[in-house]
Order: structure tokens, then C-alpha cells, then sequence
């Protein structure tokens, strides 16, 4: 099916990324604030990069380069709400990854994906 707006991945929902992170399939993102992170927790296994940092740590060719960020694997990113996952996806999209934004840690709860204090 032709595609009008260029998206060329299917949406992920927090249940997909869920099985996919528990196959090892994919890297979750937390780009929250860390602050956030102590409050809440995240979602296991979680690389946490506030979103600030995102263009320098998964830019493969930047110095400070996040070697748990590989742009040969998926990533799915939330933050609290999803609005900054969704600042986070562009990035790395255009950085070479393919990214989702799966929206926010609550999402990932309510789905009941693990969670690590």
C-alpha cells in the first residue's frame, strides 16, 4: 500500500514492545529526566538517556557514543507522557535507527511491562 506521509514503520504498542524487549529484539529508551526515573522507576532492562542527551549519545560517531544504543536494533522509546519520546524518535531516525514511540511509562505499567526501582 503506498504510503502518503513517508512513515515506514508500523506503529508499535506497548504490549508489542513488551514481547519484544523480552526476546531481546529491541532496546527500550527512557528519555525522562532523572529525577523522573528515582521517582518512578523505569521499565526493565531501560537504557535511560534524557532526552537532552540523545544526540550525543546515540550518534554512533560522536565520542560520548552510548554503546547500548545499536542502530542495527530497534528501539522503542517513552517518556512520561510521549512527548518527548516523540522528539527522541526523530533523532534517531535520523540518526539510521528505526524507532517508535511507545508514549509514556504509565503506558508501559498499564500494559503490565516490568518495571525496576
Amino acid at each position: 500500500m503506498f504510503n502518503l506521509f513517508g512513515n515506514k514503520t508500523a506503529p508499535l504498542t506497548c504490549a508489542d514492545a513488551i514481547a519484544k524487549a523480552a526476546a531481546g529484539e529491541l532496546t527500550l529508551l527512557d528519555c525522562r529526566e532523572a529525577a523522573e526515573v528515582s521517582a518512578s522507576g523505569t521499565a526493565a532492562g531501560a537504557v535511560h538517556i534524557p532526552l537532552a542527551l540523545v544526540p550525543l549519545k546515540a550518534d554512533p560517531k560522536a565520542p560520548d557514543h552510548d554503546a547500548r544504543l545499536d542502530p542495527a536494533k530497534p528501539v522503542a522509546v517513552f517518556c512520561a507522557m510521549g512527548g518527548r519520546a516523540g522528539r527522541a524518535v526523530e533523532v534517531l531516525r535520523g540518526l539510521g535507527y528505526e524507532a517508535h514511540n511507545i508514549g509514556g511509562f504509565g503506558d508501559w505499567c498499564a500494559a503490565g511491562g516490568p518495571v525496576t526501582r
